[in-house]
């Protein structure tokens, strides 16, 4: 990773935090890209690119227009940009789905359209998504999470079509990650067989790395010890 431009949607979150670090230590220049504003400071490493409603395609075209007039170049677009919901059908309100949709969705549609010419300049351009477990069979109160999940998974493979030879378009698809907030929400699960930040930010940085140029089209489960 020594050298790559990486933009990291979502990079004020617990995932994003941990995959930005990971990013640096390797030796990656990053801009993080959030809708929450970063209380961290510009270094020639790292660009904060905070107050950004990515699910807006004019906003998320500046964002990345921003990051690779800053860093000179693209080369990797990671999007961690998303958000949970636990309601049923039945009982659930439809505004959700909207919601997700835009969140998980349209901020993934938006950032990579925005990518594309540069990461196709760079040469060895990746995308690397973040789908679902949950998503390839939804349960009981999954419906909104799940259809938007599985929406980034046809998006994944849709766009590693297009651009095949180009640029590599990949997902991983995480199980429950161990997270303060999903502790916080089910306090009796078993954390240990839950995927850690650092286990999933391994697998992404493989997949935005050279040596995963093979790789395009795939949705791949990070399950943990599930």
């Amino acid at each position: 990773m020594h050298g790559k431009v990486i933009v990291i949607t979502g990079a004020s979150g617990a995932l994003g935090r941990v995959v930005a670090a990971a990013a640096l230590a390797r030796g990656a220049r990053v801009a993080g890209a959030d809708y929450a504003k970063s209380q961290l400071a510009d270094t020639p490493e790292r660009m904060e690119l905070g107050g950004v409603d990515l699910s807006d395609a004019a906003e998320a075209r500046q964002a990345i227009d921003a990051a690779v007039a800053h860093f000179g170049r693209l080369d990797v677009l990671i999007n961690i940009a998303g958000a949970f919901s636990f309601e049923t059908i039945a009982e659930g309100d439809p505004k959700t789905w909207q919601r997700l949709y835009a969140i998980n969705v349209l901020t993934a549609l938006n950032a990579s359209r925005a990518a594309i010419p540069h990461l196709v300049a760079s040469g060895a351009g990746r995308i690397v998504n973040i789908g679902a477990m949950g998503a390839l069979q939804a349960g009981s109160g999954m419906g909104p999470y799940a259809a938007s999940k599985a929406g980034v998974h046809r998006l994944t493979e849709a766009l590693s079509a297009e651009l095949k030879g180009k640029v590599t378009v990949n997902a991983v698809l995480p199980s429950t990650i161990d997270t303060p907030a999903n502790r916080a929400s089910m306090p009796k699960a078993d954390f240990a067989k839950w995927v850690t930040a650092e286990e999933l930010a391994n697998v992404i940085l493989f997949l935005a790395g050279d040596e995963a140029s093979a790789v395009t089209g795939a949705l791949l489960p990070v399950a943990g010890r599930v």
